[in-house]
C-alpha cells in the first residue's frame, strides 16, 4: 500500500495541473474528487470519476485518476484497464502513469507486458526511489512468471468461532504441543492478548489471557512464545518505561497465570522501533524487527543472544543474507532452532510482503532465503506466518471469504519443501516418589552431539509440568534435579525415522536417603571398553554438581552388564568401567574418602537379558548413596 499511495500521490500532483476536460458535467465530477480522496472515500472518488469518463470518453485526466483510485481499492484488472485508456488517448504521459499500468499489469500476472513498461519507466527515470522499485519489479516479473506455473498445494481452514469473531484477529502463537494458542485481538481499537486450549479436534472458546498483562490503556500485540508456553514476548508501544516509540517486554507463566510484564531493557530495545519478538527453542536467542541505524534498509531482523552472565547481549544485524534495502517483518524461528520464517519485500516474489523461509547451516549461518510459492504469496501482503512443531500445517490471519469478519486465523498446510527440520519433545510432570506430590524442579535437556543446552528451566511451581523441544536425528541427555532430592537421569536417542509420537512420562525423584540408587543413564563405553566416551562428560559433570550441592553424600560407583560371554570377563569390565567414574571423580576434587566403586557384571539385572533393550537396559552405571 505504501508503495501504491506515493505513486497516487505523484498522479495526483500531475494531475492537477494537466489539462481539463471542455466537457462541463465532467469536469464538474472531476473537481468533486478530491475532497473525497483527502477523507480516503475511494469508492465515492471512483463513482465521480466513473461519471467524469462516461461524460467526456477522452478526459485523459479522470482515466488516470481513476486508475490510481482503482488501484487503492485492489481493483488492479480496472485499474490497468483505466491505465490503458488513459495512454490510448495520448501516448505523451507523465512516467508515473506508465509506472500505474505496470503495477497493474503484474498484479494481474501480465509479466511480459509488465516488464515492458517497468522499463520504459525506468528509461525516463532511473534516479528516483520509484526507479529502485522499479528494478525490484523486474526481478519479481521473472521469479513470478515461473513460480506460478509451478503452484504449490494451498487449502487454508479457519481456525473456526472458538478464535475468530466479528473483530480482528492474528499474530497467533503456539506451544508446542499444539494445544495452546495465545492471539491478538483488536475490540474497538484496543489490543489484548486472547488464548484458546486444543480439544477434542477444535479449539475451545478463546479468554483473555491475564488481567497483568492485557491493559485498556495500550495496545498489546506482536507476540511469541517460548514452545513450553511459559514465556510470553511481545510488543508494547508508547509506555512510561519504554525506551522508545515501541519496545519488546516478556512475562513469566506462574502457574495458572501470568507474572507481571517488563521492558527487555537494552541492548534489545533502544531509542528506536522495536517490535515482533521470536524467542529461539532454548530460550537463549531472540529475533525482533527495529529500524535502528546500522541495517540494511527500513525494517530489519536482528538478533540478541542470552551472555554467560545471564543478560541480553549485544544486538546483531542478521546482514545481507536476509535483510535488504526493503523490510522485512514478522520473524518466527521453528522449533528446530534452524528454520526462520519471515516476511519481506525485498527478496524477488509477488511484488509487496511475502512469505520466506532460510535454513541455518552447521556454522549457524542463515543461507539464502527461500519463497514459499504461489498462491500462498500473492500481489497481496502476507506476513505472519508460524509453524507447529510437526512441521505439518502453518497459521497467518488473512481477509478471507469464508471469515468471521475483519482479519481472522487460519491454517494450512506446510509445503515439503519448506517443512522444518523434524523435531519431538517430551512433555511431563515431575513428582516426589513417596508422596507423588509434584515438585518444582529443574529439568535440563543436553545435545550429546553438539554438546549443547537445548533445555534448562524450571517446572511449574504449580502443576510440576515441563515441555523441552528436542530436534531429531541427535542424542539427548535428559536431567532433573531438586534441592534435597536424588537427580533423575535419562538418554532419549533421537534418529530420524524412529520417532512416531513425542515423549509422555512422569518423572519421580526421591529425597536423598541412604540406600538411594540412581542409573547414569548418559555414560557411554565402545563395547568391551573402559574408557569414558566424550559424551559421558555432561553427565558426569552433573554428578559433580549433585556431590558439591551435598557435601555429606558419599556413594558408590556401579557397573554392571548384561549376560553375554564371559561371567569373570563382564565382572572385570563392569569394574573397570566403575573404576573410571570413580577417577573422572578423583580429577575434579571430589574427596577419595567419599567414593567407593565395585563392578558387578551380570549379577543384578534390572530388565530381562532375552531382549535386546533388556540388555541394553541392564549394561548400565550406576551409583549408590552410602553415607549422608
Amino acid at each position: 500500500m505504501k508503495g501504491f499511495l506515493l505513486v497516487f500521490f505523484s498522479i495526483l500532483s500531475f494531475c492537477c495541473f494537466a489539462q481539463n476536460s471542455s466537457n462541463r458535467k465532467a469536469q464538474s465530477f472531476f473537481e468533486k474528487v478530491n475532497p473525497y480522496i483527502q477523507k480516503q472515500d475511494y469508492v465515492s472518488a471512483a463513482q465521480n470519476l466513473e461519471s467524469a469518463v462516461k461524460e467526456d470518453p477522452q478526459f485523459q485526466n479522470a482515466f488516470i485518476l481513476l486508475g490510481d483510485v482503482y488501484r487503492i481499492q485492489k481493483k488492479y484488472a480496472e485499474a490497468k484497464n483505466a491505465f490503458q485508456k488513459a495512454i490510448s488517448i495520448n501516448k505523451n504521459v507523465a512516467p508515473p502513469i506508465i509506472f500505474g499500468l505496470a503495477e497493474t499489469e503484474f498484479a494481474t500476472q501480465e509479466y511480459d507486458k509488465a516488464k515492458q513498461h517497468f522499463n520504459e519507466f525506468l528509461a525516463a527515470d532511473n534516479s528516483s526511489d520509484k526507479s529502485k522499485k522499479a528494478k525490484k519489479y523486474l526481478s519479481d516479473c521473472d521469479f513470478a512468471a515461473i513460480a506460478i506455473k509451478k503452484p504449490v498445494k494451498y487449502t487454508p481452514t479457519n481456525l473456526g468461532q472458538g478464535v475468530n469473531t466479528t473483530d480482528a484477529e492474528y499474530f497467533p502463537a503456539l506451544t508446542a504441543d499444539g494445544e495452546t494458542l495465545i492471539f491478538t485481538r483488536q475490540v474497538n481499537g484496543n489490543e489484548d492478548f486472547w488464548t484458546s486450549q486444543f480439544k477434542n479436534n477444535s479449539w475451545n472458546l478463546a479468554t483473555p489471557l491475564s488481567s497483568k498483562i492485557n491493559t485498556s490503556k495500550y495496545n498489546e500485540g506482536a507476540q511469541t512464545i517460548s514452545p513450553d508456553g511459559k514465556y510470553l514476548f511481545f510488543t508494547g508501544c508508547n509506555r512510561p518505561d519504554g525506551l522508545g516509540r515501541c519496545d519488546i517486554y516478556v512475562s513469566h507463566r506462574e502457574g495458572k497465570d501470568w507474572g507481571e510484564p517488563y521492558n527487555v531493557g537494552k541492548p534489545v530495545n533502544s531509542e528506536y522501533w522495536e517490535s515482533q519478538p521470536a524467542i529461539s527453542p532454548d530460550g537463549r536467542t531472540l529475533y525482533f524487527i527495529s529500524n535502528r541505524p546500522g541495517g540494511s534498509g527500513g525494517y530489519d531482523i536482528w538478533k540478541s543472544t542470552i551472555t554467560d552472565d545471564a543478560k541480553w547481549g549485544p544486538a546483531i544485524n542478521l546482514g545481507p543474507d536476509i535483510n535488504t534495502a526493503y523490510d522485512e517483518n514478522t520473524p518466527f524461528l521453528h522449533a528446530d532452532g534452524k528454520t526462520l520464517y519471515f516476511s519481506s519485500d525485498g527478496w524477488p516474489g509477488f511484488g509487496n510482503k511475502d512469505i520466506y523461509y532460510s535454513r541455518m547451516d552447521d556454522a549457524g549461518k542463515f543461507q539464502k532465503p527461500i519463497n514459499l510459492g504461489y498462491p500462498i504469496n500473492s500481489f497481496e501482503d502476507e506476513s505472519g506466518l508460524i509453524v507447529s512443531a510437526d512441521g505439518n500445517f502453518g497459521m497467518f490471519s488473512s481477509n478471507l471469504k469464508d471469515g468471521f469478519g475483519g482479519q481472522d486465523i487460519y491454517s494450512f498446510g506446510i509445503p515439503e519443501t519448506a517443512k522444518p527440520l523434524k523435531v519431538s519433545y517430551v512433555k511431563g510432570i515431575v513428582r516426589d516418589k513417596d508422596s507423588k506430590k509434584t515438585i518444582e524442579s529443574n529439568v535440563q535437556v543436553i545435545d550429546l552431539t553438539s554438546n549443547k543446552t537445548v533445555f534448562d528451566d524450571y517446572t511449574d511451581p504449580e502443576t510440576g509440568q515441563f515441555l523441552a523441544v528436542m530436534p531429531i536425528g541427535s542424542n539427548y541427555l535428559f536431567n532433573v534435579n531438586a534441592e534435597g532430592y536424588m537427580f533423575y537421569s535419562e538418554n532419549f536417542e533421537l534418529k530420524a525415522g524412529d520417532i512416531n509420537k513425542p515423549y509422555q512420562i512422569e518423572v519421580y525423584i526421591e529425597k536423598i536417603k541412604q540406600g538411594g540408587n540412581v542409573t547414569l543413564r548418559n555414560i557411554f563405553f565402545d563395547t568391551n571398553k573402559y574408557n569414558l566416551l566424550p559424551a559421558s562428560i555432561r553427565e558426569l559433570d552433573l554428578l559433580i554438581d549433585f556431590l558439591n550441592q551435598n557435601a555429606s553424600v558419599n556413594i558408590e560407583i556401579q557397573g554392571h552388564t548384561d549376560n553375554v560371554g564371559d561371567a569373570k570377563l563382564n565382572e572385570k569390565l563392569s569394574f573397570n568401567r566403575a573404576n573410571a567414574v570413580y577417577e573422572y571423580l578423583l580429577k575434579n576434587n571430589i574427596d577419595a574418602k567419599r567414593l567407593t566403586f565395585k563392578g558387578f557384571g551380570a549379577s543384578k539385572p534390572i530388565a530381562d537379558n532375552k531382549t535386546d533393550i533388556g540388555r541394553k537396559n541392564n549394561r548400565r552405571t550406576s551409583f549408590v548413596i552410602t553415607k549422608i
